[in-house]
């Protein structure tokens, strides 16, 4: 079984899980995609979005377990497409290869091509959050006073930036000559540039 979105082998239980959604009739299958997509848009919702597989499973005669490990299945095609940059096809592709039927498969295909763009910046954003940059302070000075003649009178700046790395934050410090801080601003423009290229 090839398949686009992953290269490593899955278990059994993902191609079981694919066909029971072929046992939802179409009002349901495309309100549970629906629930889906809203979690993949907004990851930090993981509350609301048991609480809607469960109230679905409640509305539906099913038993929430089952439902919840079944979505788990369903994830792992847009969390493996968005590291592959898959396409609507792709997916399409994947899905059927995975045992769904083929009006499903172009409604989740069709729903990916609809929300590609969010979650592609969502999933940058993620990325680039690994040490977001809490706070920063500066102090300019002026050597006055060395063993070495040339250096005095030559200007510095002192940086303390707070970074946050996951719950906790840290400090870093640094001292730029004024070459190298000329140098790190351009860096910073062209950084802030590229990201917002993205946004």
């Amino acid at each position: 079984m090839q398949l686009h979105f992953t290269k490593d082998a899955l278990p059994d239980s993902v191609g079981t899980d694919f066909q029971n959604l072929n046992k939802l009739n179409e009002q349901q299958f495309q309100r549970l995609i629906g629930i889906l997509f809203q979690f993949l848009l907004e990851p930090k919702e993981t509350e609301r979005f048991m609480q809607q597989l469960t109230e679905f499973a409640g509305e539906h005669g099913m038993s929430a377990g089952p439902l919840r490990n079944l979505m788990k299945s369903v994830l792992l095609v847009p969390q493996g497409a968005l590291k592959k940059n898959l396409t609507a096809d792709q997916i399409r592709e994947d899905l059927l290869t995975l045992g769904l039927n083929g009006e499903k498969a172009a409604h989740f295909s069709q729903q990916w091509g609809e929300h590609y763009a969010a979650l592609t910046r969502l999933a940058l954003g993620q990325t680039l959050m690994v040490n977001q940059l809490v706070d920063m302070e500066w102090k300019f000075g002026v050597t006055v006073g060395t063993s070495e003649i040339q250096k005095v009178g030559t200007v510095f700046l002192q940086l303390k930036l707070v970074v946050r790395k996951g719950n906790s934050t840290e400090n870093v410090y640094m001292e730029l000559t004024l070459p190298q801080f000329y140098n790190f601003l351009h860096e910073m423009e062209r950084a802030k540039a590229s990201m917002d290229c993205f946004s």
